[in-house]
């Protein structure tokens, strides 16, 4: 019984780094060798027909073979018929051919073709032009060159032409290919040399391992520290930190090279995050504060001593909730346009089925006024583009809630702002919360006020709801902390949490008090706002 063996592709890195040097080095070679044949045939035609052009110019400025051609007939033994023979001798071309203006032959290596046409259209040498070809005649395939024959007043009596056999021209080119063979096949040893001492250094640098056991080692170290969203300290069991990626030198704000190395108190100094990494504080998604950032933490030992740590950005759920906020606030906006322009559609209907073309007329009129006098009170006032935008989202949002939202008398905002998606973020939490207060309450209605001092920015919202009780005006600022009941894809009491957050980061506060005629006012402060 007998086993079939099959070609496999070696797995050992020294192996397939000789085949693959030793495949460019032959296909280099055999490249270079086709790019040096393709240009060389056409060059051996070409020079073989210039040769028979220069042996037909040679032989058309002969006035002998004009003055023959003119005073002799068409013989075998005729001075056209001598001259060319003896020329085509000379020179080692296939033939010489004279012929008259009728493409009567005058000449030719076979006497008994003497007096017949030409097989080849004499057409443009007749007309004075000098012809280069490769054609095919009675003689076979040849390299042609044809010129005009004058007469010694300069006019066209007939034409000359020469040929040089092919075989020939094929010769030249099948006798180049041998040396280049050779040069070729030297090239290649050279090179296989060459490969095959590279490989032996490999060899003993990659101790023998495949390429697939080298890939996987940096597939796996690379993938674990720029791969993933978190960040990733491993320490050695002296507390010293042996690896730590580009994620967590960004959360931990410091340069991965000055991290390397060294003791963790060193680095990051006394504080709780030193204390989590260290293992001097325990537990699981340890919350701890480095710079502006918020961190959970977790660290797992190591069967050596060390340990692992990991750190997530909890900074990721502010953005997700800005992303919630803004979608569902575009969603209502949305919504209660849609509501409100239903209506009024409605409404426009009735008014012209029942014949009323002028309160028609005239409602449409308002109903575009009352909307455009409101956007033009907003950008008159507020001249960010994102702000105005959102005061007229939430002041469509407010109407189909049977609140009124207005602008305090005091606003006045100018296109300065150094980070509006932050305050849009912040107005639209409080102008949300404040619409919720209001929303059923008698004479509902929400004031915003805007205004600039120098560069800090100043907001205030006031609502007519409940108001907040003083013992409560700090805890409502608590993450979670909420009176409503949590909706089914997010949870409730991160609003007013991210306001005061964001506007700590910034260097601003946030607070809570009571409305001069009531309700709730709520006002944050953002120094440095404004460019």
């Amino acid at each position: 019984m007998s086993t079939r063996r099959t070609l496999r592709f070696p797995r050992r890195a020294v192996s397939q780094i000789l085949l693959t040097q030793l495949a460019i080095a032959a296909g280099v070679a055999v490249l270079a060798t086709g790019l040096f044949l393709a240009p060389l045939s056409a060059q051996l035609d070409d020079q073989a027909m210039r040769r028979a052009l220069a042996i037909a110019q040679s032989t058309a400025a002969d006035p002998a073979v004009a003055a023959g051609l003119l005073d002799s007939a068409a013989t075998e033994d005729s001075p056209v018929q001598t001259a060319a023979e003896r020329i085509r001798r000379a020179t080692g071309a296939e033939y010489v051919v004279v012929l008259d203006r009728n493409g009567i032959r005058r000449s030719h290596p076979s006497p008994d073709r003497i007096g017949l046409p030409v097989s080849t259209d004499p057409g443009r040498a007749l007309a004075g032009h000098d012809v280069m070809e490769i054609d095919e005649g009675t003689l076979g395939r040849s390299a042609r060159g044809k010129v005009p024959l004058l007469a010694a007043d300069g006019e066209i009596v007939g034409a000359v032409s020469v040929g040089i056999a092919y075989d020939s021209v094929r010769d030249r080119l099948l006798g180049a290919i041998p040396g280049l063979l050779a040069h070729a096949g030297g090239a290649l040893a050279v090179g296989a040399l060459a490969a095959w001492l590279i490989s032996r250094r490999i060899h003993r640098q990659t101790r023998d391992l495949a390429f697939s056991d080298i890939s996987g080692l940096l597939a796996e170290r690379e993938a674990m520290l720029h791969s993933i969203r978190e960040g990733v300290v491993a320490l050695d069991p002296a507390g010293r930190v042996r690896l730590v990626n580009d994620e967590a030198a960004r959360l931990l704000g410091l340069d991965p090279d000055a991290l390397t190395g060294r003791p963790v108190a060193d680095v990051l100094g006394p504080g709780r995050t030193a204390d989590v990494l260290s293992g001097r504080v325990t537990g699981h998604d340890l919350v701890a504060v480095r710079g502006p950032r918020v961190l959970v933490a977790n660290r797992m030992p190591t069967e050596d001593g060390g340990a692992v740590a990991t750190l997530r950005d909890r900074t990721e759920l502010e953005h997700l909730s800005r992303e919630l906020d803004s979608t569902r606030g575009l969603i209502d906006a949305l919504r209660a346009q849609d509501h409100e322009h239903a209506n009024r559609l409605h409404t426009l209907v009735g008014l012209l089925e029942l014949g009323l073309y002028e309160e028609a007329v005239q409602y449409v009129t308002e109903v575009a006024g009352v909307h455009r006098s409101t956007a033009e009170e907003v950008t008159e006032k507020v001249r960010d583009p994102l702000l105005a935008a959102l005061l007229v989202g939430k002041a469509t949002v407010a109407a189909e809630r049977g609140v009124a939202l207005r602008l305090a008398g005091s606003t006045l905002l100018p296109d300065r702002l150094a980070d509006p998606g932050g305050l849009v973020t912040i107005l639209g939490n409080l102008v949300d919360n404040a619409l919720d207060a209001a929303a059923g309450s008698e004479g509902a209605r929400v004031e915003v006020e805007l205004r600039a001092e120098g560069r800090t920015a100043v907001l205030r919202v006031r609502d007519s709801g409940p108001g907040v009780p003083a013992a409560r005006r700090e805890e409502i600022f608590t993450e979670g902390w909420s009176t409503k009941q949590p909706r089914a894809h997010r949870e409730r009491g991160l609003g007013l949490a991210l306001v005061r957050r964001l506007a700590e980061r910034q260097g601003g506060s946030a607070r809570a008090g009571e409305a001069a005629d009531g309700g709730a006012e709520f006002s944050v402060v953002l120094p440095e706002a404004l460019r």
